[in-house]
């Protein structure tokens, strides 16, 4: 199967779990994660008209950033990012989907403020409390959003998530279906400095049903680009 047709089919199961949750197609929107893929592969993916790329470490878009230099791409930084790493990348991302600690907020507002720009940011949350994963835990997560508020070049625009890989999805759906509970309960708080508009979860293994639990950045590579090499 080639790129082109992967993203066909991925787009097909996209209508569909959306048309079993009664949403419409244009509230969801597919991120490729490009991780180790090539500038070619990644051409072909723009040329097909998905514009939103996803990747893992600052090493890669740093790379690919420069190489590729198209105004049309969204770029997201959705692996764990290190704190002594976000000079590289600042003025680089739409957004940063990893906000996983207050170290993390501290470097993404000074960088933001010397570069003159608020970013855009998803607080990362590990809801199915995996050591292997990061994230924070779903309690810590109120305490972390008011400390937030002394940070004015940072703008949260909801949240990202995680779910354990299961060779059976529906063994995780309580994962997308807490997440998609504790964004409504951020956004029925009304907090001035938060705005609740982005739920990212969901993998190529698992994208359908984080869908239909309310997903609204879905974020596949391997559903795309077929497996790493």
């Amino acid at each position: 199967m080639s790129i082109k047709e992967n993203i066909k089919i991925i787009e097909q199961k996209i209508q569909d779990a959306c048309d079993r949750s009664n949403r419409n197609r244009s509230d969801v929107k597919l991120i490729a994660v490009t991780k180790t893929q090539s500038i070619e592969s990644i051409e072909e993916i723009i040329d097909s008209g998905l514009y939103d790329i996803g990747e893992n470490k600052v090493q890669e878009i740093m790379d690919k950033y420069d190489s590729l230099n198209r105004e049309e791409l969204n770029w997201h930084m959705i692996g764990h990012l290190q704190s002594n790493k976000v000079k590289y990348i600042i003025d680089k991302m739409n957004l940063f989907h990893s906000l996983d600690r207050l170290s993390l907020a501290k470097e993404l507002n000074k960088r933001a403020r010397k570069s003159d720009r608020v970013v855009d940011v998803l607080i990362q949350v590990n809801i199915a409390e995996e050591e292997s994963k990061f994230g924070m835990k779903k309690q810590d997560i109120w305490n972390f959003i008011e400390s937030l508020k002394k940070y004015p070049f940072i703008a949260v625009k909801g949240l990202m998530v995680m779910a354990p890989f299961d060779e059976e999805p529906e063994n995780i759906r309580y994962v997308f279906k807490e997440a998609k509970s504790l964004f409504e309960d951020i956004k029925k708080k009304e907090i001035p400095y938060i705005d609740m508009k982005y739920l990212s979860m969901g993998m190529t293994n698992d994208f359908e049903i984080a869908i239909e639990e309310g997903a609204n950045l879905v974020r596949v590579g391997t559903g795309i680009f077929g497996k790493r090499k």
